[in-house]
């Protein structure tokens, strides 16, 4: 029997995208990224200074933080303080991880570039919200510096977006609400640049196995989909 989206939606659909930029006053970019029904408020801050390990180098650093609002599912969560779980850790390195590889960091020189991910709706797919909508305010800061002098080019090389696959009854489906991510026997977080190149790729069967057709499958789902996500990217950052 086949898979029927709760949305309605296509296979190769997203949910609606939209990117409202210069949503806080004080960061050097922000973005709240909606993605359906997930919103992810991006926000990047510049400080002076980098990593021990990287000091004198000449190199930057780009890190990134996740959270979510207790308000965000519809069972409150706890707040996390000191102690993160081992899902927030993760998701927060895939995001850092994915971003600098935007970057060409001696070009950025020895400052450190935040990026805060704050989930205040979820509905499945946080993570590569966070990253497609990350990108969008990473390009802010680097416009912000670059008007106040403090770079003279830009560190941006590559364009980044993300997106998640799922295999549902045995047909690949692309860009899972919860509903459908909770149903799926497998899923996947593909993270990829404007060459459609490939950064980051996390997936698992949740049941059984499956195989390299169907990986393939995904993988091209999925490549349609950031094709779409680069398009939306580019349109919000030519909006005034």
């Amino acid at each position: 029997m086949a898979w029927t989206r709760p949305s309605g939606r296509q296979a190769h659909e997203l949910r609606p995208v939209r990117f409202e930029r210069r949503f806080t006053r004080f960061a050097a970019g922000s973005v709240l990224a909606h993605c359906g029904e997930t919103q992810v408020l991006c926000t990047v801050t510049v400080q002076p200074g980098v990593p021990k390990f990287l000091e004198g180098s000449g190199q930057g650093w780009l890190t990134a933080e996740y959270r979510m609002l207790p308000s965000a599912t519809p069972q409150r969560q706890a707040r996390e303080f000191m102690k993160l779980s081992g899902r927030t850790q993760e998701i927060q390195r895939l995001i850092g991880r994915s971003l600098r590889a935007a970057l060409d960091m001696k070009a950025l020189g020895e400052r450190t570039l935040t990026v805060d991910a704050d989930v205040l709706q979820a509905d499945a797919g946080t993570r590569t919200t966070a990253i497609t909508g990350g990108y969008v305010a990473l390009c802010d800061a680097i416009a912000y510096l670059l008007s106040t002098g403090e770079l003279e080019a830009s560190p941006l090389r590559h364009q980044i977006a993300a997106v998640s696959v799922g295999l549902l009854h045995g047909e690949a489906f692309l860009d899972l609400d919860y509903p459908e991510d909770v149903a799926a026997e497998i899923d996947f977080n593909v993270v990829m640049t404007e060459e459609l190149a490939l950064i980051e790729l996390q997936g698992t069967a949740e049941e059984g196995s499956f195989s390299r057709t169907q990986l393939n499958q995904l993988l091209d789902i999925a490549e349609t989909g950031i094709g779409e996500l680069l398009k939306l990217q580019q349109q919000a950052l030519r909006s005034s």
